[in-house]
This record gives structure tokens, C-alpha cells and sequence, in this order.
């Protein structure tokens, strides 16, 4: 039996609590709001938010009025939208599963994959199945928004080591390691609670530039039609996030 895959671990309580603070309602709102433009989506839409988390895109795309599919392999995170879901007394469909695997066909005006949810394998190729069930899934037509970090941003900005210290008392320490070879950003993660409590995780991201990304959406049947630095439009830079619009012809 080989170890289990970090992203299986990863996806609990721990992330949640670790990037709370990056992501507030105001933020997740304005990510909504930019995506609707960048996509043109109408309220009677159909959407998949592939590798949803505990659902702030979807919920907020549901509130728009699109009919919202999440689908996220972590059980927990799954567990937190549906009670968010039924609070805000919102209709989103759940479902539970890996990204390689998205059980539908020609069923989708929209996919979004955000917040650097691309590059978990261990190899190009499992990296290459998601977009090929991207294209499955979209209706022809359709179109797939894909928010990662950028390559060269990550060269050129990563630093071996951090420590965050949360208002709360949490202190995270983050050890980090750029193969160069295998362009995967290595990171080791150790939250120090104030309680004494110490919980570790590790993250093994791909890490593609444009160009490779071009090449595997081109694979898959899906044109790239344009690219950004952000959400808002702004143009990409060495110093960005990376933003993909594509379409199913």
C-alpha cells in the first residue's frame, strides 16, 4: 500500500481555519461577480464548480440564480456546504469525487476550477484526465474558467520558509521547496494552535506555465480564448495569479 495522497489528508478542518482570512465573504462575492462577466452567465445556466470545498463560489452562484453543481472529493468540506446550502436555503447539487472523474456529458454552460484546485497528481497525464472530463462535461459551447497560481510567480517570489501569525494565536510555519524538474511547489505545513494543539500537512502542486497549459487544453479539444493576471481582467504578469478562459467548440 503506497502513502495516502496528500490532497485526501489535506481537506478538513486545518484548511479551513488556514485560509479563512484569505477568503471572506466581500472577496468570494467580487470572485462571483467577475466570474459572471468573464463567462456571461445568466441565471438559467447550469454550472460545475469542480473541486468546490465547502461551496462559497457555488453558494454565491446559486444566489445568482445559475443551477449550480459542486463536486468535491473531501467529505467534510462537502458536509459544510450542504449545511450552508440548507441555512441560506440555497439549491445546489452536491456530489462527492475525484476531478478525474466527472460523471456527466454535454451537461454544462460552465466550469470553474478555482483557487489553485489544478496540479495535485503526480503526473501530467492525471492532470491531462481532468480536462478531458472538463470537455465531457461542457455542452458544446460551453466554457471552462481555470484560477491557478503562475508559474513564474512562484519562481520568482517563493521564499524556503514563513511563519503567519493569526490574530486568533495560530501560528502556521510553512517550509517550501520548488523542484525544479519536476515543477512541483513542495510545501510543508505545521499549524501551532493556541491550545497546544500541533497538526502537520504537506501540499505537491504542479506548477504549469501558460504555454504547457495551452498545450493540454489544446489536447483535450478545448480553445483557449483568453487569459488574464486576475479575475478583474488584468493582464497577466510575472508577478500574477493565472486566469484560462476556454470553450468547448
Amino acid at each position: 500500500m503506497g502513502e495516502t495522497p496528500w490532497y485526501e489528508k489535506f481537506f478538513n478542518e486545518d484548511y479551513a481555519r488556514l485560509y479563512a482570512p484569505f477568503l471572506l465573504p466581500a472577496s468570494t462575492e467580487q470572485d462571483v461577480t467577475d466570474i459572471i462577466r468573464l463567462l456571461d452567465l445568466q441565471p438559467e445556466h447550469s454550472v460545475l464548480d469542480l473541486c468546490c470545498g465547502y461551496g462559497r463560489h457555488a453558494l454565491e452562484l446559486a444566489r445568482y440564480g445559475c443551477q449550480v453543481t459542486g463536486q468535491d472529493l473531501s467529505p467534510r468540506l462537502l458536509e459544510r456546504a450542504q449545511a450552508s446550502a440548507s441555512e441560506q436555503q440555497l439549491q445546489v447539487r452536491w456530489l462527492q469525487g475525484d476531478m478525474r472523474t466527472i460523471p456527466f456529458e454535454n451537461e454544462f454552460d460552465a466550469i470553474i476550477n478555482m483557487f489553485t484546485s489544478f496540479g495535485y497528481f503526480d503526473s501530467d497525464e492525471e492532470d491531462q484526465k481532468v480536462l478531458q472530463q472538463v470537455h465531457k462535461a461542457l455542452k458544446p459551447g460551453g466554457f471552462f474558467l481555470l484560477e491557478t497560481i503562475h508559474q513564474a510567480r512562484v519562481a520568482r517570489t517563493s521564499a524556503p520558509q514563513g511563519i503567519i501569525r493569526y490574530p486568533d494565536g495560530l501560528i502556521v510555519l510553512e517550509e517550501r521547496q520548488l523542484d525544479l524538474f519536476s515543477s512541483h511547489n513542495n510545501v510543508r505545513i505545521s499549524l501551532l494552535y493556541p491550545d497546544g494543539r500541533r497538526s502537520e500537512h504537506r501540499q505537491s502542486i504542479r506548477v504549469y506555465t501558460l504555454t504547457e497549459l495551452a498545450h493540454m487544453l489544446r489536447q483535450a479539444g478545448l480553445e483557449l480564448t483568453t487569459y488574464y493576471g486576475g479575475l478583474d481582467g488584468s493582464a497577466l504578469t510575472i508577478e500574477s495569479r493565472l486566469v484560462l478562459i476556454c470553450q468547448k467548440p
